[in-house]
């Protein structure tokens, strides 16, 4: 078993790791993969590849960086592109799912917004996965059961698709500790992108364990609801102190972002 972590940010776009940190913090939590997700809108064709060409010189027979790219497309609705490294005039979430298709690449449509789940049935062209958790978007405590019932809605059409998970790391006192276990024998880049399409990995935080199915228990399902309900009420009750102070000129002081970045 490979551990890693999936949809991470880095300076080439909007994180404020290097790449050379990532490898040296994810080495140091005995990881051996790392599947990157810098923004598209951040690159042009020379900075693409010299991203492109750091992650290969940074990947050695005990760690491996996968390339890949994140899509904003209409209503800020965001795809990621496991390996995917190309660049796309188009903001059609469809076109863009085909478009990471085609490069045999893995596309996954990240942190699903609630008010997407209906638009995204009705897509003809499925991406291959869902993020069903996504401790940036939905806290670190609990992820939405929602977001687990749309992806067994679409695995109906599409059995093949499966739960993904990730941190969309961008901060360098942000959580980074929910981890994804993968059978495969290399970290080479083919040899990830090949596990995560078969679907042979699970997630990890701390005792709990996700399969990438996304099918779980009925009393876990419901036990998320509750967790998530608390902390994302807790969140919602800072940001809109944080806009109270904005209003009256008061700056939340950045080492005390940093410190609610850490606890959520």
């Amino acid at each position: 078993m490979r551990k890693g972590v999936l949809h991470v940010h880095s300076r080439y776009s909007d994180g404020e790791f290097t790449l050379q940190e990532l490898r040296k913090i994810f080495l140091a939590e005995k990881c051996s993969f790392v599947c990157m997700t810098d923004h598209a809108e951040y690159f042009d064709e020379s900075s693409l590849q010299h991203y492109m060409a750091e992650c290969e010189s940074l990947s050695d027979a005990n760690f491996g960086f996968v390339p890949g790219i994140e899509y904003c497309c209409e209503r800020d609705m965001h795809i990621l592109g496991y390996h995917s490294t190309r660049l796309t005039h188009s903001t059609d979430p469809q076109e863009v799912i085909r478009h990471i298709d085609a490069q045999q690449a893995i596309s996954v449509i990240a942190h699903p917004k609630d008010e997407f789940f209906e638009w995204i049935e009705s897509f003809s062209a499925l991406p291959q996965g869902i993020e069903t958790w996504n401790t940036k978007y939905d806290g670190r405590y609990a992820p939405r059961p929602g977001t687990f019932a749309l992806l067994q809605k679409l695995k109906q059409r599409a059995p093949e698709m499966y739960a993904f998970y990730g941190l969309d790391l961008h901060w360098k006192r942000q959580f980074r500790s929910l981890f994804v276990e993968l059978d495969s024998d290399s970290v080479e880049t083919g040899a990830i992108v090949a596990a995560l399409k078969a679907g042979k990995y699970c997630a990890r935080k701390d005792d709990l364990l996700l399969a990438s199915s996304g099918v779980l228990p009925a009393q876990m399902l419901d036990q998320f609801g509750r967790v998530h309900a608390r902390s994302h009420g807790m969140r919602r009750l800072l940001k809109n102190g944080k806009k109270i102070l904005d209003q009256v000129g008061i700056r939340v002081p950045e080492s005390l972002k940093s410190q609610l970045r850490r606890i959520f």
